[in-house]
């Protein structure tokens, strides 16, 4: 079975629902219009960007390059995490610690995947090593960044009930401990809704293209379940360790609340 190939014309035909939809959002002056043309523009670039990239990857397998490739995504990731937060930490703490977490998750998990689970000879075909560690990153920091944003914005909420736990001899773990956990549960909270609804309300991305690709529907549904193990794993392990490590800057060494650390 040989996949369809897609014309520029066709899609062309798609962008005009973005355009719709950016003029939609104008008309009712939800303030997204600018967001969404903008992101719009950044996939189309970044995704021809990677597909040329890829191409001359796949045409010579070679480690530096795939390393290169790989540590440029973790980097770029953990600056996306910085920026999303709405309570940023100040100085390269902020930057470090989304780029820190994302990448002992997301490398970590991939290096097993590649080298244990799936075996590849080399274990670093860009094939297989590539598209696997930009999913784990993918879905990793959008966690990450949901689990640091509500865990500062939270503290900032509830400083004087932090500070009246405190007061009352609490360690500084223990008065933010619910906040923590909260934060913790809301970013986990999409991962784990995607592997609840993976095959009855929607059909995965990764399986979906392989199947377009012509893959026999039971080995692309193998590698589905293998790639959403890793995502909830990655996503849950990063998330933790962000949200660990920002739960502990909050406060001094004396277990004194400190926001002045945030934006």
């Amino acid at each position: 079975m040989n996949m369809i190939e897609l014309t520029p014309f066709d899609l062309l035909l798609s962008a005009t629902l973005i355009i719709a939809l950016a003029a939609l959002s104008w008309r009712e002056k939800l303030g997204l219009t600018q967001s969404i043309l903008i992101a719009a523009l950044r996939t189309t670039v970044q995704l021809l960007l990677v597909g040329w990239l890829l191409k001359l990857l796949f045409q010579q397998v070679n480690l530096l390059w795939v390393g290169t490739m790989a540590m440029i995504m973790v980097i770029i990731a953990g600056y996306e995490i910085h920026q999303r937060q709405k309570h940023r930490f100040d100085g390269f703490w902020g930057y470090g610690v989304g780029l820190f977490s994302v990448f002992i998750s997301s490398v970590t998990l991939s290096l097993l995947t590649l080298t244990v689970i799936i075996q590849a000879d080399p274990w670093y075909q860009p094939q297989y090593a590539i598209p696997l560690l930009g999913m784990l990153l993918g879905n990793t920091m959008n966690g990450i960044a949901l689990g640091i944003d509500q865990l500062n914005s939270h503290a900032i909420q509830q400083r004087k009930i932090i500070e009246a736990r405190l007061i009352l001899g609490e360690s500084a773990r223990s008065a933010i401990q619910q906040i923590r956990r909260e934060a913790i549960r809301v970013a986990m909270i999409p991962t784990i809704n995607g592997m609840a609804a993976a095959g009855i309300v929607s059909l995965p991305g990764m399986m979906t293209g392989q199947i377009l690709a012509g893959a026999a529907p039971s080995e692309a549904v193998k590698y589905q379940i293998l790639i959403m193990f890793m995502v909830a794993a990655a996503t849950g392990f990063g998330t933790m360790a962000a949200v660990s490590l920002s739960s502990r800057r909050l406060f001094d060494r004396r277990d004194r609340l400190r926001l002045e650390h945030l934006k």
